[in-house]
C-alpha cells in the first residue's frame, strides 16, 4: 500500500498594520481559512480596537528588534504589509539596535522615494527568512475590476479627465512621488505627494472650478513591487471624494485595491459618483 501524503501545514501569517480598516480584513479572511496569524500594529498608525481580538503587539515603527522576534516567536514565516502609514524622519523613528541595522542594509533607499524604500524593506525582510506577499495573496477579492461599479456612468467629460489624470499618475509613478492626482476639466488640481489621498482630496476641493465636477485617479507606480503599497480606495476615500465635489473615481483594474467593495459601492451610488476599474495601457 502506498504511504500517503500531506500537504504542510502554512506558517503563520505575520500582518504589519497600520491606518484602516484593511488590516482588519486581512485578519478576518485568514482567521476564516483557518490560518493562525499575529499582528504588528504599528503605534500612531492603527486603530488598535480593530484588531483587539487577535494575537497582537503595538510597537513603534523603530522597535525593529522587538518586530522580528514576535514574528518569530509565532511562527510567522509569511509577512503582509496592510494600511496606511506616513513615512517619519528619521529623527522621529528612534530606531532599537535591531533597527538602525536594518536601516544600514536599506542604504540610501530608507531616504528615497517609497518605491525604492519598500522594494529594500521586501528584499531585507526576506533576508531575515520571511516572505513578504501581498494583500492580494489573502484577500483576492479586494482587487478591483474592470468596469463601473454601481449605477452611475462616466460620460464624456469625465472619460477626458481620467486619460489627462492616467497621463498625469504615470508620470508622478515613474518619479516615485505618488499613485494619484484630481482633474478637472483637464486641469490638475492637484498630485498626491508624500500627504496621502485623502489630504489630496481635501486640497483640491478649494481649487474646485465651476461646471462639471473633478475626477480622482489612482494607479500602480510603473514598475511598483506589488507586495506592498497598492492604491486603496475605501468608503471614506468616495465620501471625501464626494465632500470634495467630485465627480467619480478612477482607478487600476487588477492593481488597486477596493476595500468592503459593497460598502464602496453603496457609498457611490448615494453620493451619485462613479467607481471605474481602467486598464491603463488603453489609455494614451
Amino acid at each position: 500500500m502506498m504511504a500517503t501524503t500531506e500537504s504542510a501545514p502554512r506558517p503563520a501569517l505575520g500582518i504589519l498594520a497600520g491606518g484602516g480598516v484593511l488590516p482588519a480584513q486581512l485578519a478576518e479572511a485568514a482567521d476564516a481559512a483557518g490560518r493562525k496569524l499575529f499582528i504588528i500594529g504599528l503605534d500612531g498608525f492603527v486603530d488598535a480596537r480593530s484588531i483587539a481580538q487577535w494575537p497582537h503587539e503595538i510597537l513603534r515603527l523603530g522597535a525593529a528588534g522587538r518586530m522580528l522576534a514576535l514574528l518569530r516567536a509565532h511562527h510567522c514565516g509569511d509577512i503582509v504589509m496592510a494600511g496606511t502609514v506616513r513615512r517619519p524622519s528619521f529623527f522621529d523613528l528612534r530606531p532599537d539596535i535591531e533597527g538602525a541595522r536594518i536601516l544600514g542594509k536599506l542604504g540610501r533607499a530608507a531616504f528615497a522615494g517609497d518605491d525604492g524604500l519598500l522594494a529594500a524593506l521586501v528584499r531585507v525582510l526576506g533576508e531575515e527568512g520571511f516572505r513578504v506577499i501581498g494583500v492580494q495573496d489573502v484577500l483576492s477579492e479586494a482587487l478591483a475590476p474592470t468596469g463601473l461599479l454601481g449605477r452611475i456612468g462616466a460620460d464624456a467629460q469625465a472619460m477626458s479627465d481620467i486619460t489627462r489624470g492616467i497621463a498625469v499618475a504615470r508620470a508622478l509613478g515613474t518619479a516615485d512621488v505618488g499613485q494619484g492626482c484630481v482633474i478637472q476639466q483637464g486641469l490638475v488640481l492637484a498630485v498626491e505627494a508624500i500627504e496621502g489621498t485623502d489630504a489630496m482630496i481635501a486640497r483640491a476641493s478649494k481649487l474646485r472650478r465651476d461646471g462639471p465636477g473633478g475626477v480622482l485617479v489612482k494607479l500602480v507606480k510603473p514598475g511598483q513591487d506589488r507586495r506592498a503599497d497598492l492604491p486603496t480606495i475605501g468608503a471614506r476615500t468616495v465620501h471625501e471624494a464626494a465632500a470634495a465635489g467630485l465627480r467619480g473615481i478612477a482607478f487600476e483594474a487588477g492593481g488597486a485595491l477596493i476595500v468592503d467593495r459593497a460598502a464602496c459601492i453603496a457609498a457611490a451610488d448615494e453620493a451619485g459618483l462613479f467607481l471605474l476599474g481602467v486598464d491603463p495601457t488603453q489609455f494614451s
